[in-house]
C-alpha cells in the first residue's frame, strides 16, 4: 500500500493548516496516511556552527527517514509574514543538510490557507518554487482563502468552486501516487 505523510507546516495547536491537511489527506483513497505534528520535530535553531559542534539532531534524521519511506507528502503551509513558519523552516534547514536533501524525489501536494482572502498565496508560491530545488516533485497545489468562511470540520471546503479545485489537486496527486 502507498503511504502519504501529511502535515500542517505550523506548530500551533489550533492550526487551520493542520485542519486543511488532515481533511485533504482524508480524501485520498487506497493509501495509508501518517499525520505529523511539527512539535514532534522541535530542535535548536539551525546554524552551521551548531551543526559542526553537535551534528544534526535526531528529529531531522527521523523526519528524513519518514520522507524516505513515503510514497508522497501533502503539506499545508501556514504563512507568517509572507513566508514559512519558523517551526517548518527550522526543520527544513536541518533536514536539508542530510545526505540526499529534504524531499528525496518524493511527489508533493502543496497547499496553504489563511484567515484572509489571499489564502497563504505568498508562502505557497515560495514553496512551489523552492521545493523542486530540494528534491521535491510538486504535483499539485491549492490555496484556500478566508478559512473560516470556506471551511468547516463537518463538510470540509464548503465553497463549491474551491472544493472542485481541491479535488482536482488531490486527483493529480493521487494519480502520481498510483503510477
Amino acid at each position: 500500500m502507498k503511504t502519504v505523510i501529511a502535515f500542517g507546516a505550523s506548530n500551533a495547536s489550533d492550526s487551520i493548516n493542520a485542519q486543511l491537511a488532515r481533511y485533504a489527506s482524508s480524501q485520498l483513497t487506497g493509501v495509508s496516511v501518517t499525520f505529523l505534528d511539527l512539535n514532534d520535530f522541535e530542535m535548536p535553531i539551525y546554524s552551521s556552527d551548531r551543526q559542526r559542534q553537535d551534528g544534526v539532531p535526531e528529529p531531522a534524521r527521523r523526519f528524513q527517514a519518514l520522507i524516505r519511506e513515503a510514497s508522497g507528502v501533502l503539506i499545508s503551509f501556514a504563512e507568517h509574514n509572507g513566508s514559512y513558519t519558523v517551526a517548518f523552516k527550522n526543520l527544513f534547514d536541518w533536514t536539508s543538510v542530510l545526505e540526499g536533501g529534504v524531499w528525496l524525489d518524493t511527489p508533493l501536494c502543496l497547499m496553504a490557507t489563511s484567515p484572509g482572502p489571499r489564502g497563504g498565496l505568498g508562502v505557497l508560491s515560495a514553496a512551489v518554487d523552492r521545493m523542486p530545488r530540494n528534491g521535491g516533485v510538486v504535483v499539485s497545489s491549492f490555496s484556500l482563502p478566508s478559512f473560516a468562511k470556506n471551511f468547516n470540520e463537518a463538510q470540509g471546503v464548503t465553497d463549491p468552486a474551491l472544493s472542485a479545485q481541491l479535488q482536482e489537486a488531490l486527483r493529480l496527486f493521487q494519480g502520481e501516487l498510483n503510477k
